[in-house]
């Protein structure tokens, strides 16, 4: 949780990471149960900023449910952050449709820097330092969410796995 303190006011920032496979079977009902978590998280919390990839179906989940929250129930005390490991070709011939899109976009300046390969794993560990929650969608024990979500568990951050909810 961040404190921002401005004009004699604190302001708690919630960070929430999404973490998920890069192919699901049931989109629809993940977005039911991400729906669930987002709604909770938004009516509790002070503000709360997401942080997602755009690696596959679950980030895209992620974020369309996110959106979706924030136009049926409020859009105020939260924001969709999109955290790229470097910058796509798709990002610099989009600029202005990603930023129309998210709240914000943030390249992760380690991980550009780094090779292609191991990128997206050092862009992964930098959103889940940065998170107070994990929600995840891990069907199986093997992959780079798979792998990130090891890592959370390791620096003892709170994670939710919604796969393991009226299982998917």
């Amino acid at each position: 949780m961040i404190k921002l303190k401005g004009m004699g006011y604190v302001l708690d920032i919630y960070t929430v990471a999404f973490f998920g496979h890069r192919y699901i079977d049931n989109p629809l009902k993940v977005e039911a149960l991400l729906e669930e978590q987002i709604r909770k998280l938004i009516n509790e919390k002070e503000y709360v900023d997401f942080l997602v990839g755009r690696n596959g179906e679950f980030d895209q989940c992620a974020s369309s449910t996110v959106l979706r929250v924030q136009k049926n129930v409020r859009d105020d005390n939260n924001g969709l952050v999109l955290v790229l490991p470097y910058p796509t070709a798709d990002y610099l011939n989009n600029e202005e449709s990603f930023h129309n899109y998210y709240t914000d976009v943030e390249i992760s300046y380690a991980a550009s820097k780094a090779h292609p390969k191991s990128a997206i794993q050092i862009r992964n560990r930098e959103m889940v330092d940065r998170a107070d929650l994990i929600i995840c969608y891990i069907e199986h024990e093997k992959g780079g969410a798979w792998q990130t979500v090891e890592y959370a568990l390791k620096q003892q951050k709170q994670v939710i796995n919604i796969y393991n909810q009226n299982n998917i």
